[in-house]
Protein backbone atom coordinates (compact mmCIF):
# COMPACT_ATOMS: atom_id res chain seq x y z
CA UNK A 1 0.00 0.00 0.00
CA UNK A 2 1.75 3.58 -1.02
CA UNK A 3 1.04 7.14 -2.14
CA UNK A 4 1.63 6.93 -5.81
CA UNK A 5 2.69 9.94 -7.72
CA UNK A 6 3.06 10.23 -11.36
CA UNK A 7 3.20 14.04 -12.85
CA UNK A 8 4.33 15.78 -16.24
CA UNK A 9 4.63 19.25 -15.82
CA UNK A 10 6.33 22.51 -18.04
CA UNK A 11 6.34 25.83 -16.82
CA UNK A 12 9.00 28.06 -18.57
CA UNK A 13 12.21 26.83 -17.66
CA UNK A 14 10.62 24.91 -15.08
CA UNK A 15 10.10 20.99 -15.77
CA UNK A 16 8.20 18.69 -13.15
CA UNK A 17 8.58 14.72 -14.21
CA UNK A 18 8.58 12.31 -11.61
CA UNK A 19 6.68 8.42 -11.17
CA UNK A 20 7.09 7.91 -7.49
CA UNK A 21 5.71 5.89 -4.79
CA UNK A 22 5.97 6.59 -1.23
CA UNK A 23 4.75 3.66 1.92
CA UNK A 24 1.89 4.37 3.80
CA UNK A 25 3.93 4.80 6.96
CA UNK A 26 6.30 6.82 8.62
CA UNK A 27 7.77 9.09 7.52
CA UNK A 28 8.98 10.87 4.51
CA UNK A 29 11.10 13.50 3.36
CA UNK A 30 11.21 15.18 0.05
CA UNK A 31 14.29 17.02 0.57
CA UNK A 32 16.30 19.28 -1.89
CA UNK A 33 16.77 22.98 -2.38
CA UNK A 34 14.85 25.41 -3.06
CA UNK A 35 13.06 25.21 -6.65
CA UNK A 36 13.59 21.56 -7.23
CA UNK A 37 9.88 20.55 -7.30
CA UNK A 38 9.02 19.73 -3.45
CA UNK A 39 6.09 21.81 -2.69
CA UNK A 40 4.66 21.45 -6.18
CA UNK A 41 5.04 17.64 -5.83
CA UNK A 42 3.05 17.94 -2.46
CA UNK A 43 0.32 20.52 -4.26
CA UNK A 44 -0.69 17.76 -6.72
CA UNK A 45 -0.77 15.41 -3.71
CA UNK A 46 -3.21 17.27 -2.04
CA UNK A 47 -5.47 17.71 -5.18
CA UNK A 48 -4.61 21.93 -4.51
CA UNK A 49 -2.59 21.28 -8.23
CA UNK A 50 -4.34 20.23 -11.15
CA UNK A 51 -2.03 18.93 -13.75
CA UNK A 52 -3.19 17.47 -16.54
CA UNK A 53 -2.35 14.09 -17.02
CA UNK A 54 -1.06 13.50 -13.89
CA UNK A 55 -1.99 9.84 -11.50
CA UNK A 56 -2.57 10.30 -7.74
CA UNK A 57 -3.11 6.94 -5.88
CA UNK A 58 -3.58 6.68 -2.12
CA UNK A 59 -3.72 2.71 -1.49
CA UNK A 60 -6.90 1.36 -3.54
CA UNK A 61 -7.95 4.81 -4.21
CA UNK A 62 -7.65 6.73 -6.99
CA UNK A 63 -7.43 10.37 -6.31
CA UNK A 64 -6.70 11.78 -10.21
CA UNK A 65 -6.30 9.94 -13.04
CA UNK A 66 -8.01 10.96 -16.84
CA UNK A 67 -11.08 12.70 -16.32
CA UNK A 68 -11.40 11.71 -11.99
CA UNK A 69 -10.18 14.18 -10.17
CA UNK A 70 -11.03 14.12 -6.38
CA UNK A 71 -11.36 17.33 -4.64
CA UNK A 72 -8.51 18.51 -1.48
CA UNK A 73 -11.95 17.91 0.89
CA UNK A 74 -12.55 14.32 -0.47
CA UNK A 75 -9.65 12.67 -0.05
CA UNK A 76 -9.13 13.50 3.86
CA UNK A 77 -5.72 14.98 4.15
CA UNK A 78 -3.83 17.34 6.72
CA UNK A 79 -2.35 20.40 5.36
CA UNK A 80 0.16 22.46 7.08
CA UNK A 81 2.23 25.17 5.91
CA UNK A 82 4.87 27.78 6.31
CA UNK A 83 2.70 30.27 7.54
CA UNK A 84 -0.14 29.23 9.80
CA UNK A 85 -3.79 29.76 8.56
CA UNK A 86 -5.04 29.92 12.23
CA UNK A 87 -8.78 32.04 12.24
CA UNK A 88 -8.37 35.07 14.43
CA UNK A 89 -11.69 35.41 15.73
CA UNK A 90 -11.34 31.90 17.42
CA UNK A 91 -9.66 30.84 20.30
CA UNK A 92 -7.06 28.32 20.35
CA UNK A 93 -10.04 25.62 21.34
CA UNK A 94 -11.96 27.05 18.90
CA UNK A 95 -9.33 26.59 15.92
CA UNK A 96 -8.73 22.82 17.00
CA UNK A 97 -12.61 22.09 17.20
CA UNK A 98 -12.74 23.24 13.60
CA UNK A 99 -12.29 20.61 11.33
CA UNK A 100 -13.23 17.90 13.99
CA UNK A 101 -16.90 19.17 14.62
CA UNK A 102 -17.21 18.44 10.45
CA UNK A 103 -15.08 15.31 10.56
CA UNK A 104 -17.97 12.54 10.57
CA UNK A 105 -18.36 11.14 13.82
CA UNK A 106 -17.40 7.20 12.05
CA UNK A 107 -14.21 9.13 10.57
CA UNK A 108 -12.57 10.40 13.83
CA UNK A 109 -10.12 8.42 15.31
CA UNK A 110 -8.16 11.14 17.70
CA UNK A 111 -9.64 13.77 20.20
CA UNK A 112 -9.00 17.09 21.47
CA UNK A 113 -7.05 15.89 24.96
CA UNK A 114 -4.75 13.49 23.37
CA UNK A 115 -3.80 15.76 20.72
CA UNK A 116 -3.37 18.58 23.26
CA UNK A 117 -1.23 16.36 25.83
CA UNK A 118 0.86 15.11 22.66
CA UNK A 119 1.58 18.73 21.53
CA UNK A 120 1.49 20.59 24.85
CA UNK A 121 -0.85 23.01 24.46
CA UNK A 122 -3.47 22.39 26.86
CA UNK A 123 -3.54 25.09 28.60
CA UNK A 124 -3.62 27.45 25.88
CA UNK A 125 -7.07 26.41 24.76
CA UNK A 126 -8.88 29.65 25.83
CA UNK A 127 -6.58 32.12 24.70
CA UNK A 128 -6.79 34.21 21.74
CA UNK A 129 -4.59 33.60 18.95
CA UNK A 130 -2.58 36.81 18.70
CA UNK A 131 -1.84 36.03 22.72
CA UNK A 132 -0.07 32.74 21.59
CA UNK A 133 3.75 32.69 20.15
CA UNK A 134 5.12 31.47 16.53
CA UNK A 135 5.82 28.16 17.63
CA UNK A 136 2.74 27.91 19.46
CA UNK A 137 0.40 28.63 16.59
CA UNK A 138 2.67 26.02 14.53
CA UNK A 139 1.68 23.61 17.08
CA UNK A 140 -1.64 24.49 17.09
CA UNK A 141 -1.94 24.24 13.34
CA UNK A 142 -0.70 21.02 13.68
CA UNK A 143 -3.15 19.85 16.23
CA UNK A 144 -6.34 21.00 14.01
CA UNK A 145 -4.89 18.79 10.86
CA UNK A 146 -4.51 16.25 12.94
CA UNK A 147 -7.99 16.27 14.66
CA UNK A 148 -9.36 15.86 11.14
CA UNK A 149 -8.53 12.44 11.92
CA UNK A 150 -6.57 12.27 8.35
CA UNK A 151 -5.48 9.33 6.27
CA UNK A 152 -2.56 11.28 5.14
CA UNK A 153 -0.51 14.11 6.84
CA UNK A 154 0.87 16.71 4.32
CA UNK A 155 3.33 19.20 6.12
CA UNK A 156 5.27 21.91 3.13
CA UNK A 157 8.15 23.75 5.07
CA UNK A 158 6.53 23.47 8.56
CA UNK A 159 9.15 25.07 10.42
CA UNK A 160 10.68 27.49 7.81
CA UNK A 161 9.21 30.52 9.08
CA UNK A 162 10.28 30.09 12.36
CA UNK A 163 13.59 31.72 14.45
CA UNK A 164 16.23 29.32 15.53
CA UNK A 165 15.20 29.14 19.41
CA UNK A 166 11.28 28.81 17.84
CA UNK A 167 12.08 25.91 15.74
CA UNK A 168 14.92 24.22 18.52
CA UNK A 169 11.33 24.45 20.77
CA UNK A 170 8.90 22.67 18.28
CA UNK A 171 10.98 20.12 17.61
CA UNK A 172 10.51 17.87 20.15
CA UNK A 173 6.66 18.42 19.96
CA UNK A 174 7.15 17.76 15.99
CA UNK A 175 8.42 14.31 17.30
CA UNK A 176 6.57 13.27 19.23
CA UNK A 177 3.67 13.79 16.73
CA UNK A 178 5.33 11.87 14.10
CA UNK A 179 6.22 8.79 16.49
CA UNK A 180 2.47 8.74 18.10
CA UNK A 181 0.27 9.94 15.77
CA UNK A 182 -0.35 7.11 13.75
CA UNK A 183 -0.86 9.22 10.21
CA UNK A 184 1.40 8.70 7.52
CA UNK A 185 3.51 12.01 7.59
CA UNK A 186 4.80 13.52 4.00
CA UNK A 187 7.13 16.55 4.76
CA UNK A 188 8.50 18.54 2.38
CA UNK A 189 12.03 20.51 3.74
CA UNK A 190 15.23 21.88 2.91
CA UNK A 191 17.12 21.23 6.60
CA UNK A 192 19.21 18.23 6.54
CA UNK A 193 18.63 18.67 10.40
CA UNK A 194 14.89 18.21 9.81
CA UNK A 195 15.00 15.30 7.74
CA UNK A 196 17.83 13.60 10.37
CA UNK A 197 15.73 14.00 13.13
CA UNK A 198 11.90 13.18 11.46
CA UNK A 199 12.22 11.11 8.44
CA UNK A 200 11.85 7.31 8.25
CA UNK A 201 12.76 7.67 4.72
CA UNK A 202 13.93 10.45 2.27
CA UNK A 203 13.43 11.46 -1.33
CA UNK A 204 15.81 13.10 -2.76
CA UNK A 205 14.57 15.82 -5.28
CA UNK A 206 16.61 18.02 -7.68
CA UNK A 207 15.81 19.85 -10.46
CA UNK A 208 12.08 18.51 -10.98
CA UNK A 209 13.45 14.88 -10.77
CA UNK A 210 13.20 12.41 -8.55
CA UNK A 211 17.35 11.24 -7.72
CA UNK A 212 16.98 8.59 -5.05
CA UNK A 213 13.94 7.54 -2.52
CA UNK A 214 15.61 5.04 0.00
CA UNK A 215 15.73 4.73 3.75
CA UNK A 216 17.25 7.13 6.44
CA UNK A 217 19.48 4.97 7.23
CA UNK A 218 20.80 4.57 3.25
CA UNK A 219 20.88 8.00 2.45
CA UNK A 220 23.25 8.83 5.14
CA UNK A 221 25.49 5.89 4.75
CA UNK A 222 26.50 7.26 1.11
CA UNK A 223 29.40 10.28 1.50
CA UNK A 224 28.00 11.70 -0.98
CA UNK A 225 24.83 12.52 0.63
CA UNK A 226 23.03 15.99 -0.15
CA UNK A 227 21.99 15.86 3.45
CA UNK A 228 26.13 16.39 4.26
CA UNK A 229 26.27 19.52 1.95
CA UNK A 230 26.09 22.06 5.19
CA UNK A 231 27.36 20.17 8.00
CA UNK A 232 29.36 17.05 6.82
CA UNK A 233 28.84 14.15 7.26
CA UNK A 234 26.68 12.83 10.27
CA UNK A 235 25.74 9.76 12.10
CA UNK A 236 21.83 9.74 13.39
CA UNK A 237 21.93 6.79 15.83
CA UNK A 238 18.68 5.28 17.47
CA UNK A 239 18.15 4.71 20.82
CA UNK A 240 16.42 4.90 24.84
CA UNK A 241 17.38 7.38 27.15
CA UNK A 242 17.67 6.49 30.83
CA UNK A 243 17.09 8.48 34.24
CA UNK A 244 20.14 10.64 35.14
CA UNK A 245 23.26 9.13 37.17
CA UNK A 246 24.57 10.73 40.20
CA UNK A 247 27.09 13.04 38.16
CA UNK A 248 24.00 14.49 36.00
CA UNK A 249 24.35 12.47 32.73
CA UNK A 250 22.07 10.10 31.38
CA UNK A 251 22.53 6.89 29.54
CA UNK A 252 21.41 6.74 26.05
CA UNK A 253 21.41 3.10 23.82
CA UNK A 254 22.15 -0.31 24.81
CA UNK A 255 24.87 -1.75 26.90
CA UNK A 256 27.96 -1.75 24.39
CA UNK A 257 27.05 0.66 22.44
CA UNK A 258 26.09 3.29 25.76
CA UNK A 259 26.53 7.02 25.16
CA UNK A 260 26.20 9.45 27.88
CA UNK A 261 24.39 12.57 27.30
CA UNK A 262 24.12 16.31 29.22
CA UNK A 263 20.59 15.99 31.44
CA UNK A 264 18.08 17.05 29.59
CA UNK A 265 13.76 16.57 31.14
CA UNK A 266 12.69 17.44 28.59
CA UNK A 267 12.63 13.84 27.09
CA UNK A 268 11.08 11.25 29.88
CA UNK A 269 13.56 7.84 30.53
CA UNK A 270 12.75 5.30 28.60
CA UNK A 271 11.83 7.55 25.25
CA UNK A 272 12.80 6.19 21.92
CA UNK A 273 15.13 9.20 20.69
CA UNK A 274 17.69 9.90 18.56
CA UNK A 275 21.10 11.40 18.64
CA UNK A 276 23.54 13.40 15.95
CA UNK A 277 27.13 13.06 15.57
CA UNK A 278 29.03 14.70 13.36
CA UNK A 279 31.77 13.01 11.65
CA UNK A 280 34.63 15.63 12.27
CA UNK A 281 33.83 14.84 16.32
CA UNK A 282 34.96 11.22 15.83
CA UNK A 283 38.33 9.82 16.26
CA UNK A 284 39.68 6.65 16.15
CA UNK A 285 41.90 4.70 18.34
CA UNK A 286 43.61 1.40 18.53
CA UNK A 287 43.07 1.02 22.36
CA UNK A 288 40.97 1.92 24.74
CA UNK A 289 41.69 5.03 25.66
CA UNK A 290 40.41 5.05 29.39
CA UNK A 291 42.41 7.92 31.24
CA UNK A 292 41.32 10.80 28.57
CA UNK A 293 38.42 13.53 29.64
CA UNK A 294 36.11 12.34 26.66
CA UNK A 295 33.39 10.22 28.51
CA UNK A 296 32.19 8.11 25.28
CA UNK A 297 34.70 5.84 23.55
CA UNK A 298 33.45 3.12 21.95
CA UNK A 299 34.14 0.04 20.68
CA UNK A 300 33.73 -0.41 16.79
CA UNK A 301 34.73 -2.52 13.82
CA UNK A 302 35.60 -0.68 10.29
CA UNK A 303 32.96 -1.44 7.61
CA UNK A 304 34.77 0.57 4.90
CA UNK A 305 36.97 3.18 4.20
CA UNK A 306 35.99 6.30 1.17
CA UNK A 307 38.78 7.93 -0.88
CA UNK A 308 39.87 11.38 0.05
CA UNK A 309 38.08 14.25 -0.04
CA UNK A 310 40.17 17.50 0.43
CA UNK A 311 42.40 15.70 3.07
CA UNK A 312 39.86 14.05 5.05
CA UNK A 313 39.13 10.56 4.88
CA UNK A 314 35.23 8.78 5.93
CA UNK A 315 35.25 5.92 7.54
CA UNK A 316 32.20 3.85 8.47
CA UNK A 317 32.32 2.01 11.38
CA UNK A 318 29.52 -0.16 13.24
CA UNK A 319 28.61 -0.27 16.89
CA UNK A 320 27.63 -3.51 18.95
CA UNK A 321 24.43 -2.82 18.09
CA UNK A 322 25.27 -2.42 14.41
CA UNK A 323 24.02 1.13 13.90
CA UNK A 324 26.61 3.40 11.50
CA UNK A 325 29.12 5.73 12.88
CA UNK A 326 31.11 7.84 10.73
CA UNK A 327 34.49 9.32 11.68
CA UNK A 328 36.17 11.70 9.93
CA UNK A 329 40.55 11.31 9.79
CA UNK A 330 43.38 12.11 7.63
CA UNK A 331 44.78 9.79 4.95
CA UNK A 332 47.82 9.43 7.36
CA UNK A 333 46.06 8.76 10.15
CA UNK A 334 44.48 5.87 8.24
CA UNK A 335 47.93 4.52 7.53
CA UNK A 336 49.33 4.78 10.76
CA UNK A 337 46.50 2.94 11.96
CA UNK A 338 46.65 0.51 9.32
CA UNK A 339 42.56 0.84 8.89
CA UNK A 340 40.84 -1.27 6.87
CA UNK A 341 37.41 -2.90 6.53
CA UNK A 342 37.29 -5.46 9.26
CA UNK A 343 40.00 -3.50 12.16
CA UNK A 344 38.92 -3.27 15.17
CA UNK A 345 39.09 0.19 16.76
CA UNK A 346 37.68 2.34 19.54
CA UNK A 347 35.59 5.56 18.46
CA UNK A 348 35.98 8.98 20.56
CA UNK A 349 33.12 10.98 20.29
CA UNK A 350 33.57 14.67 21.09
CA UNK A 351 29.95 16.01 20.97
CA UNK A 352 26.55 14.12 20.80
CA UNK A 353 23.50 16.48 20.28
CA UNK A 354 20.09 15.00 21.10
CA UNK A 355 17.82 15.53 18.44
CA UNK A 356 14.43 14.46 20.24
Amino acid sequence: MSLALRALLDRGSFRLDVDLEIPRDGVTSLFGRSGCGKTTLLRIAAGLEKVRGAEVRFGDQVWQRGRRFVPLHKRRIGLVFQEHSLLPHLSVRGNLLYGYKRTPRAHRRLHLREITDMLGIGELLDRPIDRISGGQRQRVSLGRALLTSPQLLLLDEPMAALDTQTKREIMPFLSRMAGEAGVPIVLVTHAPDEVERLADRVVLMRDGRVERSEPLRQALARPDSPLFADEGAASVLEGRLGPANEHGLRPFGPEGARLWLPADDAWPAGQQTRVRILARDVSLALDDPRRISIQNHLKVQVERIDAPRAGRCLVATRLHDRQLLLAEVTPWAVEQLALRPGTQAYALIKSVALMG
